[in-house]
C-alpha cells in the first residue's frame, strides 16, 4: 500500500506502535539506521504486541541507500517546517511517507532538497511536534482516505446488545 520510513528512530515504544499501524494497514516499514534501540528491545516488542509477524520491515544503513534503491518513488517528508498541509498532497499507492527521529526530526539538508514534498500536520500554538507514532497514523490514514480505503474492511457490525 504505502511505504513508511523512519529515519533513525530513537524510542522503541513509538516504533513498536508504528509496526502495529503498518500491520493493520498493509504498509511496508523501512527503518533507517542507526536505531536508538536494539530490535530485540522488550519495549519495542511489547508496543508491537503480536503484530510483528504481519509487518513487512526492511532495514537500511542510510536514507541515501533507501532513496537510491527506490529512485522512481515519490517521497513525502513530514516535518514541522513543511509549508503544505499533510492533506494537500495527492497520494498514490507505493508512495514513501518519511519521518525523522523523535528529538530532531529530519535533517534540514534533506528537506531543502525536497521543498515541494515537505508536509506539515497542523497544530495550534507553538508546540514543537506531535508524537511520532501519532504522526505516522495521521499521515497513513489521510493517504488511505484519499484512496477510499481500497480493499479495507470499512463496515463494522454491532451485535445484539442487551442494555
Amino acid at each position: 500500500m504505502f511505504n513508511i520510513v523512519l529515519v533513525e528512530p530513537e524510542i522503541p515504544q513509538n516504533t513498536g506502535n508504528i509496526v502495529r499501524t503498518c500491520a493493520a494497514t498493509g504498509c511496508k516499514l523501512h527503518l533507517v539506521k542507526p536505531l536508538g534501540f536494539e530490535v530485540s528491545d522488550k519495549y519495542l516488542k511489547r508496543a508491537g504486541l503480536d503484530y510483528w509477524q504481519y509487518a513487512d520491515i526492511t532495514y537500511w544503513d542510510s536514507f541515501e541507500e533507501l532513496a537510491e534503491a527506490n529512485a522512481d518513488g515519490t517521497f513525502y517528508f513530514y516535518t514541522t517546517k513543511g509549508r503544505k498541509r499533510h492533506c494537500d498532497a495527492q497520494f498514490k499507492e507505493g508512495d514513501f511517507l518519511v519521518f525523522g527521529k523523535e528529538t530532531k526530526g529530519l535533517p534540514e539538508e534533506l528537506l531543502i532538497k525536497h521543498p515541494d514534498t515537505c508536509l506539515r500536520i497542523p497544530m495550534i500554538g507553538e508546540l514543537r511536534s506531535l508524537n511520532l507514532s501519532n504522526s505516522v497514523a495521521i499521515a497513513v490514514y489521510e493517504a488511505l482516505r484519499q484512496l477510499d480505503f481500497k480493499n479495507f474492511n470499512v463496515k463494522g457490525e454491532l451485535h445484539d446488545l442487551k442494555w
